[in-house]
């Protein structure tokens, strides 16, 4: 863990092509089949990943043209909501306009002062040396597909070739089923946000919608983030109390359908990792590398799963993180066995 924590920098984009490539694995295979050359079908591919996340990035970005257009009437708000608030503490809490003024001057002062380290420049290029990266990664990995599975097949004795081809089978076959079944559930989740939102007739509910949709990438902790963001969002526009629980009502809804019928259709039961695990790996992967790997958290227990049901020594770290009871698997470990009695002595 202190590896991936340190070298975050390199491992996650890394980790992220590694995704993409096996998504687009069966692109570039349909392009070769109809002959296409291997370098210019994996380029498409690459293309039409790139091309799609950028259409999605401009429709974000032009609904917070939209947004930023209505600073003025949000910055009324806020400095009405700001003075109230002042108000409130120096009422309940005997805290002049002078000593609050005070503590807001020092916050702002020690927010400045970590924004002007050396390390700022780092923190704003980092994300977009890291988007440049992944698709150049996820170029090579799929360039060097063979080559690198030819690797994981030699680096154990040959009498374990079975299994590690086994297992990079079933690897692969979990992160696309994985990917895919997660660009369905997000789109359908983004659509119907939308369309909730819309009908309560919320301002930026497109936007809304598609940054609580992909807030939703991070199992169990987006769903509250998002709920959280768009009532705040949504106060400030709309404050009366029937709307603002209007939206907590959708994304309630919303979160229902994709917790029991999205997740279990569309993303599929080939991950099938327990939600106490789900939950720890997601708080321990952002720990370790923020949202990236909050997202990587999960396929990463997958993996890890498949190789642990497959060596002897670690199958019960596999049981560990799967999410079948002793109960579901008819296991008669934890059954009392019943005692027989005694058999009474006979008396003379």
């Amino acid at each position: 863990m202190l590896a991936i924590f340190l070298g975050q920098d390199i491992i996650v984009p890394l980790a992220l092509a590694g995704l993409i490539a096996v998504l687009l694995r069966p692109v570039e295979s349909w392009l070769m089949r109809i002959g296409v050359p291997k370098v210019i079908a994996i380029s498409l591919a690459v293309l039409l990943a790139v091309v799609l996340v950028s259409g999605v990035a401009v429709l974000l970005s032009m609904q917070l043209s939209d947004f930023s257009d209505e600073w003025p009437k949000l910055k009324k708000n806020i400095n009405e909501f700001y003075r109230d608030a002042r108000r409130w503490i120096r009422r309940e809490y005997s805290v002049s306009y002078r000593q609050q003024a005070e503590y807001l001057k020092n916050a702002q002062t020690k927010t400045l002062e970590n924004f002007q380290g050396a390390e700022t420049l780092g923190v704003v290029t980092g994300p977009l040396g890291t988007l440049i990266l992944i698709p150049i990664y996820a170029f090579l990995l799929l360039y060097y597909r063979t080559m690198l599975l030819h690797f994981m097949v030699v680096l154990f004795a040959e009498k374990h070739k079975e299994k590690v081809l086994e297992a990079l089978g079933q690897i692969k076959s979990i992160i696309q089923s994985y990917m895919v079944g997660l660009l369905l559930e997000t789109t359908t989740v983004a659509i119907l946000n939308s369309v909730g939102l819309l009908i309560l007739n919320v301002q930026y509910a497109v936007l809304l919608g598609i940054m609580a949709a992909i807030l939703n990438l991070v199992p169990y902790i987006g769903g509250l983030v998002a709920t959280a963001l768009a009532v705040m969002v949504t106060f400030i526009s709309h404050p009366e109390p029937d709307t603002l629980l209007g939206v907590v009502g959708v994304f309630i809804a919303v979160q229902f359908i994709d917790n029991n019928f999205l997740v279990p259709l569309i993303v599929g039961s080939k991950v099938r990792i327990n939600a106490l695990v789900s939950i720890v790996g997601v708080l321990v992967g952002g720990a370790l590398a923020g949202f990236s790997g909050m997202f990587l958290s999960i396929p990463a227990i997958a993996m890890m799963k498949v190789i642990f049901d497959r060596v002897d020594g670690l199958k019960p770290w596999g049981i560990l993180l799967g999410d079948q009871t002793p109960e579901q698997a008819n296991n008669n470990l934890f059954r009392l066995v019943k005692r027989r009695k005694p058999p009474k002595e006979n008396q003379a």
